[in-house]
């Protein structure tokens, strides 16, 4: 272990961030009652430009009159790149209380993109009187975001996520393919007559979570186009999970219970950490540094892997 340690990310629930457009009013109080554990408000791409103003005054009344509960709550602003962002954060954070959580920062591309935000938003909480602090997550949506991910990870105290963003991040890339994450047909090897398909955004996403877990930040899979295909948004989902992100993004509403499903603990890998746990307890008793458990070795790193396991489990619950 390197002597500088990596932080911890916030200890909070992010199995599943439901998007819903700020200009459709009637969706919000369905989102609230919603199991997702993030609510992102949106501003941006799913907002026409004749809708901006109208949709920002939308989730400012949404804010702060629609009971969230416990959720995360977060506005997707609009990118750098439009004259809609700065009058987002202001109108945003000057009319809106202190239920909100987070903004959501688009096509993010440098560390300067955050610093800008920073800067905004620091000065207006301090001319607010804002008493919780706004914190952070960007999407990686362009070739400059992804050479730039570790940066970005790092650029500010308030970074609490990072998403990928498929569709944009194709786009930028030249990628060949109209698809929003997902298998790509044209992604494949041949072993004889045989294809085999491999996973095009398996790269940009561990890219994301080593640049996460190294710098405390909480690293999120992004959207998947096909909300009819369950199978294939399990799927990603599920290869997500092992890289190490801890949620998805849901488009639309049947996909909560598909993010929360693969990104919540089965009760059988929680009782099997435990189980490990109380192995290797055993063995340091005995004054060992490993053991067997049901015929493979486990060690100090399987403690971490179990606690890993065991903590996610606690904090959902809870």
């Amino acid at each position: 272990m390197s002597f500088r340690l990596q932080p911890a990310p916030p200890a909070r629930p992010n199995r599943c961030q439901l998007f819903g457009p700020g200009s459709n009013t009637k969706l919000f109080a369905k989102m609230a009652a919603s199991a997702a554990d993030v609510i992102n408000l949106d501003l941006e791409d799913s907002v026409a430009p004749s809708d901006k103003d109208s949709a920002r005054d939308n989730v400012i009344d949404a804010i702060n009159t629609v009971d969230w509960g416990t959720k995360t709550l977060s506005v997707r602003i609009n990118g750098l790149d439009t004259p809609y962002w700065y009058r987002d954060v202001v109108d945003v954070l000057e009319q809106a209380g202190d239920r909100l959580d987070q903004i959501m920062i688009p096509k993010v591309g440098c560390a300067a993109d955050v610093y800008a935000v920073d800067a905004l938003v620091t000065a207006i909480e301090r001319a607010k009187g804002r008493t919780k602090p706004i914190s952070f997550e960007v999407i990686i949506e362009s070739a400059a975001g992804i050479a730039h991910v570790e940066e970005i990870a790092a650029s500010s105290p308030r970074m609490a996520a990072m998403s990928l963003g498929a569709a944009d991040f194709a786009a930028s890339m030249g990628m060949q393919t109209t698809g929003i994450g997902g298998t790509q047909d044209n992604y494949y090897m041949l072993h004889g007559d045989t294809r085999h398909y491999s996973d095009p955004w398996h790269w940009a996403q561990t890219a994301i979570v080593a640049a996460c877990r190294t710098h405390g930040v909480l690293p999120v899979d992004g959207p998947f186009g096909d909300f009819s295909d369950d199978e294939g948004y399990r799927a990603q989902a599920r290869r997500s999970a092992t890289l190490g992100m801890v949620g998805k993004w849901a488009i639309h509403p049947k996909q909560i219970a598909l993010a929360n499903e693969v990104f919540t603990p089965s009760e059988a890998a929680v009782a099997e950490a435990r189980e490990i746990l109380a192995a290797m307890e055993q063995a340091k008793a005995r004054g060992e540094g490993a053991t067997v458990y049901n015929g493979r070795l486990v060690d100090i790193a399987s403690i971490k892997q179990a606690e890993v396991i065991v903590r996610q489990s606690e904090m959902i619950a809870s």
